[in-house]
């Protein structure tokens, strides 16, 4: 994975883009292309927050490649195959990556991102029958559905954790670009529907870069689904050649772990 762009924030999001905590803290765009054609992810840190408690909510990330199966071994990094040419990685916040051992196929090779619902039915009308999503698998024994924008984009599985769905206490959302004009839409359709809007439509400003608007949804588990104005952000989301830099340079001048020591400090848990 690339870093394709890093910012640093003196206080929290307005649309709480980095959960619910108000100090100062950064985002990091991560993934194999820009984000005009890729998935990506954004890692969020927020200083002074030493851990998270992760619930079932965010069941991880599935990858077609040989070649990070290949990476994972070089490294010793622990690998667990669950089947045949699938294997188990584990972060080190404790995030699940599942690596396909095929050759790379795909200009992106992120298959999938998997979700925990609590009804699976319930869960398939919301992102199928009210966002519009596309329904490519559903495998009611093993309770699961494979969902997608497009043949060629990454795609969101559903998948029943058997109960209620725990958010932890870590955080995060799905994103999608649509048209800007198409917001309010999707703000007027959620509305008739009676469901939870997080953020109504609202304007976010990165300091020399791009305003975008945004509007927030919720889902029946509570899954945050972030829908972002496709003009703006595509200046916004450029690939920041400077960004690996950026990012060396906010992990040096952080240096958390060595000040917490000193001052006889734990960070705290979230």
């Amino acid at each position: 994975l690339q870093v394709l762009r890093h910012e640093e924030f003196e206080e929290g999001c307005k649309a709480s883009c980095n959960g619910p905590y108000d100090g100062k803290w950064s985002k990091t765009m991560v993934g194999y292309g820009p984000e005009d054609d890729h998935f990506v992810a954004e890692l969020t840190y927020n200083y002074g927050i030493g851990e998270y408690r992760l619930g079932n909510d965010f069941l991880g990330i599935t990858l077609v490649s040989s070649q990070a199966v290949s990476n994972a071994k070089k490294m010793g990094w622990p690998l667990k195959e669950i089947t045949s040419g699938v294997f188990e990685a584990e972060a080190p916040g404790g995030y699940k990556f599942y690596l396909e051992d095929k050759e790379q196929l795909r200009q992106d090779p992120v298959w999938k991102v998997t979700l925990g619902v609590s009804d699976l039915q319930k869960s398939v009308s919301y992102w199928s029958g009210l966002l519009g999503m596309k329904i490519y698998e559903k495998d009611e024994e093993k309770q699961r559905a494979l969902l997608g924008y497009a043949d060629n984009q990454c795609k969101l599985e559903l998948r029943a954790v058997g109960g209620e769905v725990d958010h932890g206490t870590a955080f995060g959302r799905i994103a999608f670009s649509c048209a800007k004009d198409e917001l309010p839409s999707i703000e007027a359709l959620m509305k008739k529907e009676n469901q939870r809007i997080l953020t109504p439509l609202v304007s976010l400003d990165t300091p020399g870069k791009a305003t975008v608007q945004v509007v927030i949804l919720a889902d029946p588990d509570g899954h945050e689904i972030c829908f972002v104005g496709d003009e703006a952000f595509r200046e916004l989301s450029k690939v920041d050649p400077n960004g690996g830099k950026l990012l060396d340079d906010a992990m040096a001048a952080d240096n958390s772990d060595k000040w917490f020591a000193e001052h006889n400090r734990k960070k705290v848990s979230a």
